[in-house]
C-alpha cells in the first residue's frame, strides 16, 4: 500500500465515513452488574475515600438517598457496559474493515467525559460505541495530523441515559513524529526525607467536602481548588489501579488465559530476557521495556490522571453538587517516582441550560519538576439557596436512547 504511514485525503475520507456507525467494543465489561463493592474498589483505585460511593448508612442521608457510583466508573473504557450492538450488519463489514490510516502513528492524547444521571448499585449497564469525529489538523511537531475521536455512551437497565466519554487519538506520520527526542533530558531524582514529609503532611489535610453544601452563591470567579497531591507514583499504585479498573482494552489476563489472548493478538506480546512471552503493556511496570520505548522509566496511564482530576472536583464540590463535564489532555508522561499536584481555578459562574447554577473550572496537574502534565476543564452544577437543589443535565440534543445520543454528539463535534 503506497500510502501506508501517510495521512492522505482518501484515508481521512474513509475514516470519516465511519462516524456514527455503532460497532461492538473490543472487550466485555469488567463489571457486569456493579454494586457498592465495585463502587468502593474503583474509588480506592484512584485514592478516593468519599463515603458517598460506598457507605450505605452515610449515603442514605444525602440527597441521593443511597450510594451512587463514583464518576470514573460510569464509562472508563472497559469498566461497564454490555454492547447494545454485538455485531456489524453485513452491509457495514467492508466499511469497518482495517485502518484507513494504516502505519500512521497513534497516541492517546486526551479524554472528555460528561455525566447525566447517577448509576445505582446492582444495575446492568449498556453501551454504544462509535467514531464521532475525524478532525484534520496541522501539527508543528509532525506536520499533518488527524484527531480521531471515539465515543461511548451508556445507559442503565431502566433506560436512563447515564454518561458519555470521548477518547482522542492523535494520528501523526511516523517519519516526522520520530524526529525529536522529547524525553531524553528527563532526570529522575531521589526525594529527601523533608520532601516526603511535606507530601505526607499535605495528605493529612485532604478530605472530601462531603455533606456541607457548596452553595453557588458563595462561589466566585478566581476561587481556587486544591491542591490535591498524588504521589510519589509507585508500581504499587498501578497494581491497586488495576485491582479496581481491570486490565483495559487489550484484555490482559494470566496463565492459560494469557496464552489464549496471545493467539488473538500476537503482536501485543514480546519476548523478555528469558524468552518468555509477555504483554507490551508491561511498559507501565518494567523499566527496561519502558527504556526501549524511549522513556527513562516506567509510567502511568493517562486515564489515571483523569480520575485524579475528577477526584479534585468531587472533593471540592460536596455531595449535593453534580460533576457534569470534564476534559483533559495528556501532555507529558507521569513517571514512577513523580508527584502530581492538582489544582483548579473557577473561571466562570453562570446559569447554564435551563437556568442551572453552574461553574466552569480550569484544571491542571503539575509534576515536582514544575511541568504541566495534564491541563483540563470541568463544569460543575451546584446547589443554590435561591434556585434550590441541583437539576441534573439533559443528554445532548435531548436524546432518549443511545443511538440518538451518539448522533447528537457527532453533530456537535462536526461544529468544531
Amino acid at each position: 500500500m503506497a500510502d501506508a504511514g501517510t495521512i492522505t485525503d482518501e484515508g481521512v475520507a474513509r475514516l470519516r465515513a465511519r462516524v456514527g456507525v455503532p460497532e461492538p467494543h473490543p472487550q466485555p465489561p469488567h463489571y457486569l452488574r456493579p454494586d457498592a463493592d465495585a463502587f468502593r474498589h474503583v474509588a480506592i483505585a484512584y485514592g478516593d475515600d468519599n463515603p458517598l460511593w460506598c457507605d450505605p448508612a452515610y449515603a442514605a442521608g444525602t440527597r441521593w438517598g443511597g450510594v451512587i457510583a463514583p464518576p470514573p466508573l460510569v464509562g472508563g473504557d472497559t469498566l461497564v457496559g454490555e454492547d447494545e450492538v454485538d455485531s456489524l450488519p453485513p452491509e457495514q463489514v467492508e466499511l469497518m474493515k482495517g485502518d484507513p490510516l494504516r502505519g500512521v502513528h497513534a497516541f492517546y492524547s486526551g479524554s472528555a467525559r460528561e455525566w447525566w444521571e447517577p448509576l445505582r448499585p446492582g444495575r446492568r449497564v449498556f453501551r454504544r460505541n462509535a467514531l464521532v469525529a475525524v478532525l484534520d489538523k496541522r501539527s508543528d511537531f509532525a506536520g499533518r495530523a488527524a484527531h480521531e475521536w471515539s465515543g461511548q455512551v451508556f445507559r442503565d437497565e431502566t433506560g436512563a441515559l447515564l454518561s458519555a466519554q470521548y477518547r482522542l487519538m492523535i494520528r501523526t506520520e511516523r517519519g516526522r513524529a520520530r524526529t525529536r527526542g522529547k524525553y531524553e533530558d528527563i532526570e529522575l531524582e531521589p526525594y529527601t526525607d523533608e520532601q516526603i514529609a511535606e507530601i505526607e503532611s499535605h495528605y493529612a489535610t485532604e478530605r472530601p467536602r462531603g455533606a456541607e453544601p457548596r452553595w453557588w452563591e458563595d462561589v466566585h470567579e478566581g476561587d481556587e481548588l486544591g491542591p490535591l497531591v498524588k504521589g510519589p507514583l509507585t508500581v504499587t499504585d498501578m497494581i491497586c489501579w488495576h485491582v479496581g479498573m481491570g486490565m483495559g482494552l487489550y484484555g490482559v489476563q494470566p496463565l492459560r488465559l494469557a496464552w489464549r489472548n496471545r493467539q488473538r493478538i500476537p503482536r501485543f506480546f514480546y519476548r523478555d530476557e528469558l524468552n518468555v512471552p509477555d504483554v507490551m503493556q508491561r511498559v507501565h511496570w518494567d523499566p527496561e521495556l519502558a527504556r526501549r520505548s524511549g522513556n527513562p522509566a516506567t509510567y502511568d496511564y493517562g486515564r489515571m490522571r483523569e480520575t485524579w482530576l475528577i477526584h479534585l472536583c468531587t472533593d471540592w464540590m460536596g455531595d449535593d453538587a453534580w460533576l457534569w463535564k470534564l476534559d483533559c489532555e495528556f501532555r507529558l508522561f507521569n513517571y514512577v517516582g513523580d508527584t502530581q499536584w492538582l489544582r483548579g481555578v473557577v473561571t466562570r459562574r453562570y446559569l447554564a441550560d435551563g437556568g442551572r447554577p453552574a461553574v466552569d473550572i480550569d484544571l491542571r496537574a503539575d509534576n515536582q519538576r514544575g511541568q504541566l502534565t495534564t491541563p483540563g476543564h470541568a463544569t460543575i452544577l451546584l446547589p443554590s439557596r435561591a434556585r434550590g437543589p441541583v437539576q441534573l443535565p439533559d443528554p445532548p440534543g435531548g436524546a432518549t436512547d443511545l443511538q440518538s445520543a451518539l448522533e447528537a454528539i457527532a453533530e456537535g463535534f462536526g461544529e468544531r
